[in-house]
């Protein structure tokens, strides 16, 4: 591997992460939690960003679970991990198998009330040069906004694909709808720019969903799409090839009710963003659609979620999206007049 791929981008992308968005002062604690498949390069380089810009950073090396959310607490030593957490001002995750959705996180985050927490598993370095350096945020933020908005005020929304997704589901009038604009400046739990995310009604979710971009963190891009059916807010069943067997006996083996419900949907709008099999990219591939199924964090259903074992995401690519019978977009290409303006000042 070149040693010095994006050297000089790093130091870009860092620079926007830690002072633009995540807006590191003078005397801060930052902690940087990584696994043994995250990127040094990247990981090292924030920590430079983080020192330069005033604050004082701390690096967390730890082994790779063998799965996300609920699934590291037993497996890392979480006791240690939640003392240093909880005298921080903020906390970068690059864990690949992150700890979004685990019982740690969310007692970190319950517990100390002014952390910062922006979530960034499995970055890597192309993916970071492309989606930070390379990327007019404060574009990206009002768009990402003004879909908010109109997601927010729709009752009924549905999604299709050409691949032949077709779901359907009612907004719930108490649960929130985030733009994912990647600014971590106040407390809370933040994300990497480029989606609008929320959990539906649940019980109301159904027809089927179509993934045909990647399933992520445990599979990766797909070879062939996977089709779920879902009935009430449950999955039914599941077709397509070899992945599509593997992922419905994955969730089936938790034995665990939540793992065949769906945690939340998104829509995604970044310029930037391809299938890469990177888990943060991937949600957020422009005109794309996104489903997230297992435990509901309690930034998605407030106060407390919907606890499950664990958390997958899948990818459906090219949505046309229809809020109370009205498209959006169509195919994955942006036709409202009040949000076309936003697209093209990001070259959309």
């Amino acid at each position: 591997m070149n040693e010095y791929l994006y050297e000089f981008e790093l130091q870009k992308a860092s620079d926007v992460l830690v002072r633009e968005l995540c807006k590191i002062r003078e005397g801060e604690t930052c902690v940087i939690t990584a696994d043994t498949k995250s990127d040094k390069r990247v990981v090292d380089a924030t920590a430079r960003a983080v020192f330069a810009a005033g604050g004082k950073p701390m690096v967390m090396w730890l082994a790779t679970p063998l799965g996300v959310g609920r699934m590291v607490d037993d497996f890392l030593p979480s006791a240690a991990i939640k003392g240093a957490l909880l005298e921080a001002d903020c906390w970068i995750e690059y864990n690949a198998m992150y700890f979004l959705y685990s019982a740690t996180q969310e007692e970190i985050s319950h517990t100390n009330q002014k952390l910062r927490y922006l979530c960034l598993p499995g970055m890597h370095t192309d993916v970071y040069i492309r989606l930070f350096a390379r990327t007019d945020h404060a574009a990206m933020r009002e768009l990402l906004n003004a879909v908010r908005d109109k997601i927010r005020a729709a009752k009924h929304v549905r999604l299709t694909t050409a691949a032949g997704e077709d779901v359907e589901f009612d907004n719930h009038p108490d649960h929130p709808v985030n733009a994912r604009d990647g600014y971590a400046d106040r407390p809370g739990v933040w994300m990497l720019a480029g989606m609008i995310s929320w959990a539906p009604d649940l019980d109301t979710v159904n027809g089927v969903i179509v993934f045909d971009g990647s399933l992520v963190p445990q599979f990766g891009v797909l070879d062939a799409p996977v089709r779920v059916y879902m009935k009430n807010g449950v999955i039914d069943h599941v077709e397509g090839g070899t992945f599509a067997a593997k992922w419905e006996q994955f969730m089936r083996d938790f034995h665990h009710p939540q793992m065949l419900r769906p945690a939340h949907v998104c829509v995604g709008f970044h310029p930037n963003a391809k299938i890469t099999g990177q888990l943060g990219e991937d949600e957020r591939v422009w005109g794309g659609s996104q489903w997230g199924f297992g435990n509901v964090g309690s930034f998605l259903i407030p106060p407390h979620g919907i606890p499950a074992p664990s958390h997958i995401d899948g990818t459906c690519l090219n949505a046309s999206i229809y809020l109370d019978g009205t498209p959006i977009t169509l195919d994955g290409k942006i036709v409202d007049p009040s949000l076309q303006e936003y697209a093209k000042r990001l070259g959309k």
